[in-house]
């Protein structure tokens, strides 16, 4: 009884959390001029970036927090204010302003003296940044609290096991080490295991942070094609940078009929070299792509609410009712697609790791 207990106050929880989080969506997606919810733009807005953190709306008055702007002009040079002073985008300050439409959309520009807008360069603090600020330091106060757990812990006289959640996170960490980096990169698992954790935890705090939504959470860090690319980037070094000989010569010169490989038409060679540029482009793709989508599902059930309202009162009721149990039951495989999608990452990060390693092939003995 007291586990029903439990979990009713967690279902309820999460009904008010994303009850809660409805004024935001709405207010922030707008209307057509037509006086219809604008759903795609309502999406779009949450899914991107931007330079102020939107809390909620009350009362046509919208609660948000400005965030730094950082921008270097070459026409006038470094300027540093808050996004406040665009007032959410609606007026323009120190002769910049966020782009409404055009290429530049949700950007800030300025107009050079022939009148066409061109980007300055901009180091602003925007959400997601601010976001991936809040995850890093997070994390880091995770980590370094449970290693000086085992630091405190090595200096007693007496070393106890670790209970509650430093017996949850070693749990966990060893079973990453144990059944993913160890078996996919072999005997030098341990020089790759420090940066193949640090991804996989990034990865599967920052989804889930995405998930609340409120502040602090709600930010779109990980479906975010710049933050993608970096992680991608990163096992991408690891892959080549610590490459060994054998690897470079199955690239350039892998075990196959000469004529495949000889300079005039050295066809296998580049099909190789090609992989070695794919390899972080699926990982890049494959993360951005589940967790947009994921997050683009969740609001588009939201969005029923809104379309419906206007249907009558049956209608609406109803199909209220349905979106709030669809979109809690997206928030619950959300939860599993964000280990799932950090897991992939780094199994897949340890996987190419791991054939990179490869070492020379030794003739058979003779018998």
């Amino acid at each position: 009884m007291r586990i029903m207990n439990n979990y009713l106050k967690y279902i309820v929880l999460t009904c008010v959390l994303l009850m809660a989080s409805l004024p935001s969506v709405y207010a922030a997606g707008g209307t057509s001029e037509d006086g219809k919810v604008d759903v795609t733009g309502m999406v779009m807005d949450h899914v991107s970036d931007g330079y102020e953190w939107h809390i909620a709306t009350w009362n046509d008055t919208h609660i948000s927090i400005p965030l730094p702007v950082i921008l270097y002009s070459e026409q006038t040079g470094f300027h540093t204010f808050l996004s406040s002073h665009f007032h959410h985008g609606t007026e323009a300050y120190n002769g910049f302003y966020i782009a409404q439409s055009g290429d530049y959309k949700g950007k800030i520009v300025e107009k050079n003296a022939a009148g066409e807008e061109i980007r300055p360069w901009d180091i602003s603090i925007t959400k997601n940044t601010l976001s991936l600020m809040m995850g890093s330091i997070l994390l880091l106060i995770i980590i370094l609290g449970v290693a000086r757990w085992y630091k405190k812990n090595s200096k007693s006289e007496v070393p106890v096991a670790p209970k509650g959640f430093v017996g949850f996170m070693e749990m966990f960490i060893m079973d990453l080490v144990d059944n993913m980096i160890k078996p996919c990169i072999g005997k030098n698992y341990r020089k790759f295991t420090p940066y193949l954790l640090t991804a996989f935890f990034f990865i599967f705090l920052n989804n889930l942070m995405g998930l609340i939504p409120i502040f602090p959470g709600g930010a779109n860090v990980t479906g975010n094609i710049s933050v993608t690319v970096v992680l991608a980037l990163f096992t991408f070094f690891m892959v080549n940078f610590f490459g060994t000989k054998e690897y470079w010569k199955e690239i350039f010169w892998p075990d196959v009929p000469v004529w495949l490989k000889s300079p005039i038409m050295p066809i296998m060679p580049v099909i190789e070299l090609v992989g070695v540029f794919t390899k972080p482009f699926a990982l890049m793709i494959r993360l951005f792509a589940n967790i947009l989508a994921g997050h683009s599902i969740v609001l588009g059930l939201m969005s029923l609410i809104f379309v419906t309202a206007s249907m009558g009162a049956a209608v609406s009721g109803s199909m209220t009712f349905v979106s709030v149990l669809m979109t809690i039951f997206m928030n619950i495989v959300e939860l599993l697609v964000a280990y799932i999608q950090a897991y992939v990452f780094t199994m897949l990060s340890a996987v190419f790791i791991g054939l990179a390693q490869v070492e020379p092939h030794h003739a058979k003995e003779k018998h």
